[in-house]
């Protein structure tokens, strides 16, 4: 809120002012907020030009945005949860040379594709299966020893309940990790392994929009992703014959010419 004594500034020198009415700066739409100053029946208007207070608004409210997207990520639920998660990628694709097989639907499906491409580049073959698209015939993607990581916040994604229901019947014996905001759904329930987002609210102004909580599965993914190298001991010189192109596989291949 500007105060009065902003505004006394601002006033004629000498002026004897006897009443203030102060608006706050948030309760303006506009880029010019007006005081008022009654001198008797005289009314002043003061005008104060927001233009360039803009920038300084918008600098802290990104501040504000970092810092909740960074405490939603420290706030992530670390369990055992993870060892188990990890061996089981290990051991289903490691050592009994199965794939992993990723899906999730919208923004969670983007992420989902996200990770089988970041774990493909570090020795764990992944895939991306879109939940509709299994229902109409790339279900058969699906073999022996492969796992399946599913991505759902709220944990009741019908799509990815239906997909699990149908890998089942193709294969019961097939296992499955889950990333959810809800590990009390029955997608969670029906896990193998089910690693908590920790239900994070959203940073965006309507609260929908998946935004904090596209993040906090992006983290878990690296997380997985880091620690399953570091169990198969996935090297340098594993890393440049898989990443060929670009800056990283030009620097991939000098680090192994060391």
């Amino acid at each position: 809120m500007l105060t009065s004594s902003f505004l006394r500034s601002k006033l004629i020198e000498g002026a004897k002012i006897t009443q203030f009415d102060e608006l706050p700066l948030s309760s303006q739409s506009k880029n010019t907020i007006k005081l008022i100053a009654i001198y008797g029946k005289l009314q002043i208007f003061v005008g104060y030009n927001l233009t360039t207070n803009k920038n300084s608004i918008m600098i802290e409210s990104i501040q504000e945005l970092l810092q909740k997207e960074a405490q939603a990520v420290l706030n992530i639920p670390v369990t055992d949860a993870y060892e188990r998660a990890v061996e089981l990628i290990v051991e289903q694709i490691h050592r009994r040379k199965g794939k992993l097989v990723t899906s999730g639907m919208g923004k969670a499906g983007q992420i989902a594709m996200n990770i089988a491409t970041t774990f493909c580049s570090t020795g764990i073959p992944s895939v991306f299966l879109h939940p509709s698209e299994a229902q109409h015939g790339d279900l058969g993607i699906l073999q022996e020893n492969d796992l399946l990581l599913l991505i759902s916040n709220s944990g009741k994604t019908r799509e990815i309940v239906e997909l699990t229901q149908l890998a089942h019947n193709l294969n019961p014996e097939l296992k499955f990790i889950v990333i959810t905001g809800n590990p009390d759904s029955p997608l969670a329930h029906e896990s193998d392994v089910c690693l908590s987002t920790g239900k994070p609210k959203e940073v965006c102004a309507l609260g929908m929009t998946p935004t904090t909580s596209t993040t906090v599965m992006t983290v878990i993914g690296d997380i997985l992703v880091v620690q399953v190298m570091q169990q198969t001991g996935f090297t340098i010189g594993d890393y440049s014959k898989r990443h060929h192109g670009g800056y990283l596989g030009e620097k991939s291949r000098k680090l192994c010419e060391k």
